[in-house]
């Protein structure tokens, strides 16, 4: 009976997630085609670069496409903070909800203010200054990922 009550309730999860009859939060991904609703109060935040305790910036996986990877993320700085130079594998966008970031790449360096975004292609090498307090949203045509040139952001790359 055990198991009968388990199988029902593994078929009746699978039935609303196919459906799609859902909204998303925490933990519960969203179904390809269905709409996704997340408050900000609702995200889950994790530390990016941990060795930096609290000063840490951090990072909220807001959605990942199944087929793609193509992920779409928040970034948010309790302290102002040196992104040193790196790249990823995929395209990026940057779309500053607050807070004026600076971006270098190709030997240029732009500021950002709220509203403002850019574009990286993938393999650009490139670079931020992001103040205390500021909210970044963030798509990549891909996976996710950071690759460093000269290694990660540490103590010293934090300002206030």
């Amino acid at each position: 009976m055990r198991n009968r009550s388990r199988v029902i309730g593994v078929v009746l999860a699978t039935c609303v997630v196919a459906s799609g009859m859902f909204f998303a939060r925490e933990g519960a991904p969203a179904p390809p085609n269905a709409p996704m609703f997340i408050g900000l109060k609702d995200v889950k935040w994790d530390r990016i670069l941990p060795d930096l305790g609290e000063s840490s910036p951090e990072i909220a996986i807001l959605r990942v496409d199944p087929r793609t990877q193509a992920t779409q993320l928040l970034i948010r700085t309790p302290k102002g903070i040196h992104v040193r130079k790196h790249w990823h594998s995929a395209n990026e966008t940057h779309t500053m909800i607050t807070g004026t970031a600076s971006f270098a790449c190709e030997g240029k360096r732009v500021e950002v203010g709220p509203g403002g975004f850019n574009y990286m292609p993938a393999h650009m090498i490139h670079e931020a200054w992001l103040p205390a307090g500021s909210l970044t949203f963030i798509t990549v045509d891909g996976a996710w990922n950071v690759n460093w040139v000269e290694g990660p952001p540490t103590a010293a790359d934090l300002t206030r």
